[in-house]
């Protein structure tokens, strides 16, 4: 949660548990959903959690009580990605229907459906002021476009071409200058937001690249990969800074 308190994991068996940050103990379960849970995201003030789930839709409750507030049907495949705007007025989710749909958090009406991707959307991030919002496709681009409002001929900015498999994860620098965007090619990429110039590329990984962010203040990128490791490394030049090996049984 924003204010660090507690932590949201979403799972195959369905359920959606809240626990304490400090202690591990459950707070909280919901069984809104009947199918997995692949993503999660807390609202900015830390008092909603969104879910999006294989059943199609995304789920808006309480992180107090799990008390269901809205139900979004939007999409007609399973939601992979969710993501609050951080001013916590709208979600952008991404689905297995190739589309980014963009909604109310209060009530849930569309405000703007993007479909500039030719497949799978798995990665979704909001500009730090609002205005842009960055996806990543299993059609191997990222896509930078308008937040609504105000509507431009389909939003779309730009297209980054940088990489050959598909792009599980994006993330905005504090500063909404660069973006980071990693993908199963083994690589994470650093480039310029306001045209996609590439800036340098990270390959400290030796399989696919799932999840990547940015340090608070901007300095450093952590990436994890399906090898197991947690890699943190200078978001200025790439260099590395140390690895979390982390084991499994």
């Amino acid at each position: 949660s924003p204010d660090g308190t507690r932590i949201a994991s979403g799972s195959s068996d369905s359920s959606v548990q809240v626990w304490d940050a400090q202690k591990g103990n459950l707070l909280v379960t919901y069984h809104g959903h009947p199918d997995s849970v692949g993503t999660v995201a807390w609202s900015p003030d830390s008092t909603r959690i969104a879910s999006g789930s294989g059943d199609s839709t995304v789920q808006v409750w309480q992180a107090q009580d799990g008390f269901n507030l809205l139900t979004y049907r939007g999409h007609s495949s399973s939601v992979h990605v969710v993501a609050w705007s951080p001013n916590g007025t709208s979600i952008a989710s991404g689905s297995g229907d190739s589309s980014v749909q963009v909604w109310q958090a209060q009530k849930g009406n569309n405000l703007l459906t993007y479909r500039g991707h030719s497949s799978s959307v798995y990665a979704v991030a909001w500009s730090p002021n609002s205005t842009r919002i960055a996806s990543g496709s299993t059609d191997h681009t990222v896509q930078v476009w308008q937040a609504p409002p105000p509507h431009l001929p389909n939003n779309l900015l730009y297209i980054y071409y940088g990489h050959t498999a598909t792009v599980r994860s994006v993330s905005w620098s504090p500063d909404s200058t660069r973006i980071v965007s990693a993908s199963e090619d083994l690589t994470v990429k650093v480039w310029d937001a306001a045209n996609g110039r590439h800036a340098y590329s990270y390959r400290g990984h030796n399989t696919l690249v799932t999840c990547v962010a940015w340090s608070p203040d901007g300095t450093r990128i952590a990436s994890a990969s399906v090898d197991h490791t947690v890699q943190v490394w200078d978001a200025s030049n790439g260099g590395h800074v140390y690895t979390c090996l982390l084991y499994t049984s």
